[in-house]
Order: structure tokens, then C-alpha cells, then sequence
């Protein structure tokens, strides 16, 4: 299901993405405007199709096969789940094991299949919009890198949910074979994933706008919220959460950051040395327009 909704999301963007740019010449061919043609230099994320592509391809594949690998893992006998002992788990986690409610998984699961499709709201900006077959590619290789690193941590770790160990959970969730899918916390890593790589290419495009931080307290606040409703909903133990909070977050950030092009508007700002009076400095200059 989160495979298929990822790639509903990815063509859903692609289809507004282009249908967006076929509008925006068509309005420039109506004024009789000249179209604009972005130089690489200008554009925000430098991309390159040989290695970007073949490495989002990658990525998506291994997490569609790692999905289908922790998710359909065989279901664990009872007499497993009933020898399992809770003094095993370490003093920070332990608590976490009282808890049960289907009420907040759900509730969670409202914040995940929320945050998926969040990105599309960056077409709504012009300017990213232009942009907008690239933003989804990155926002596709983000999602994946994240998506490799939960089932891959999840294939190797075999970590029992709290659940597991709770004798107020059914049986029959109990002895489900996701109920060792604990390690990381796969829910808030997403929703990390999607929401601050959303802020991140907003303030990308917009640099010099002013009160960013609200952009990133979203962004947290859904991932806290996520993180607690999984807590609450005794799905993950913390160290999950905090281990899937910083993974998402750092993936969310770093992958747009790392394609940025260093180009971009830094021939603007010259720095010179300034020497007066005997006293040395730098002067700033800035150039405005192109």
C-alpha cells in the first residue's frame, strides 16, 4: 500500500508538473512574451540524469522489494511471543511496553498518508514549478533512501515490537510477523522525509525569506506528532522513533542540499579587502538583477 500510494504520488506530480508548464507557456505565447530559458547555472538544484536517475531507480526498487520482505515475513508461533521477557529490553524502553491503542496507530497512519502527497503543494509556487520534473525526481530519490535504509535496518535488527510483549494486545497482532519490523521507526521517518524536504526546497527557492523557522516547526511538529501517536499506539519503543526521526529528518534535508548548485546566485556577492587608515576590512558589493 505505501509503495503504491508512492507512485501514485510521483505520477500525480509529474501529470500537474507538466500540465503546469504547458499553462505557463501557453499564458507567455498569449502576452507575446518571450520564454525565458533557465540556464544551468540559474537553476536551484544542479541534477545530473546519468547518475540521479539510475540511483532513484535503485533506491525505489530496493525499498518496493524490502517492503514486500518485512511485511510479509511468516506469522511468529505463540509459544515464541509468550517466552518473550520484558526485563529484556533496556531501562529507557521498557515503559513503552504498557501501551496499546489502535486508536493512535490509526491516527498516525492519518499523518503518514498525509505527508506523502505534501510535496505537491510546491507546484502552487511558480517558480519551483519550472522546476517541477526535478523536485519530483529528488523528492522520489529522498523517499527511497529512506525507504533502503528503514528495511534494511528492519531485515537485520528483527527487532520485537512493544506489542509483542503486551499481553492487553491480541494475540493475533501479537504473532504477526510485522511485529518485528520495530527497529527503525518507519511511520515518522517518512513523514520527517516528506515534510522537511518540503520546507527545505521552499526556502531553497525563496532565500531571502524572512520567518523559515515556521516552515521547519511544521515540519517537526508532524514528525513529533507521528513519532508520539507510534509510542502511544506501543508500535515502537523511543530509541525507534528517535533513531527514525533523525534519519528521516537528515534525508529530507541533505538530499536537496546536496544537489544544490553551488552556482547559483553566489556571483552576486563579491567580497574585496578594504585597507584605510590602517585599519582592514572587506567592502560588499551585490549585484541585483541578472
Amino acid at each position: 500500500m505505501k509503495n503504491i500510494l508512492l507512485l501514485a504520488v510521483f505520477f500525480t506530480f509529474l501529470s500537474a508538473t507538466l500540465f503546469a508548464q504547458q499553462t505557463d507557456t501557453l499564458i507567455v505565447q498569449a502576452d507575446q512574451q518571450p520564454a525565458t530559458t533557465s540556464n544551468h547555472k540559474e537553476r536551484v538544484y544542479k541534477i545530473k540524469p546519468w547518475v540521479d536517475i539510475p540511483v532513484t531507480v535503485a533506491v525505489d526498487v530496493y525499498s518496493f522489494y524490502g517492503m514486500g520482505v518485512i511485511y510479509g515475513r511468516d506469522r511468529i508461533p505463540e509459544s515464541v511471543i509468550l517466552a518473550l521477557n520484558k526485563n529484556d529490553v533496556n531501562s529507557f524502553d521498557r515503559p513503552i511496553i504498557n501501551n496499546y491503542s489502535e486508536k493512535a496507530k490509526k491516527t498516525s497512519d492519518l499523518f503518514f498518508y498525509g505527508s506523502m502527497p505534501l510535496p505537491l503543494v510546491l507546484l502552487l509556487d511558480k517558480k519551483i514549478r519550472k522546476d517541477g520534473l526535478q523536485v519530483g525526481l529528488l523528492f522520489l530519490e529522498a523517499m527511497g533512501t529512506t525507504g533502503v535504509l528503514y528495511t534494511s535496518s528492519a531485515m537485520i535488527a528483527n527487532r520485537y515490537r512493544p506489542y509483542a510483549y503486551n499481553p492487553n494486545a491480541p494475540m493475533s497482532v501479537r504473532t504477526s510477523g510485522g511485529s518485528k519490523n520495530s527497529f527503525f521507526a518507519g511511520h515518522p521517518a517518512l513523514v520527517a522525509t516528506a515534510t522537511f524536504f518540503t520546507a527545505k526546497v521552499y526556502a531553497d527557492y525563496h532565500p531571502h525569506m524572512k520567518n523559515k523557522w515556521i516552515l521547519y516547526t511544521i515540519a517537526g511538529g508532524a514528525t513529533a506528532a507521528t513519532g508520539i501517536l507510534r509510542l502511544k499506539g506501543g508500535h515502537h519503543f523511543k530509541t525507534d522513533v528517535i533513531t527514525g526521526v533523525s534519519v528521516g529528518t537528515l534525508v529530507g534535508i541533505l538530499v536537496p542540499h546536496l544537489h544544490k548548485n553551488k552556482s547559483f546566485n553566489s556571483s552576486k556577492l563579491t567580497l574585496l579587502p578594504n585597507i584605510q587608515n590602517g585599519s582592514t576590512g572587506f567592502t560588499a558589493f551585490y549585484k541585483l538583477g541578472k
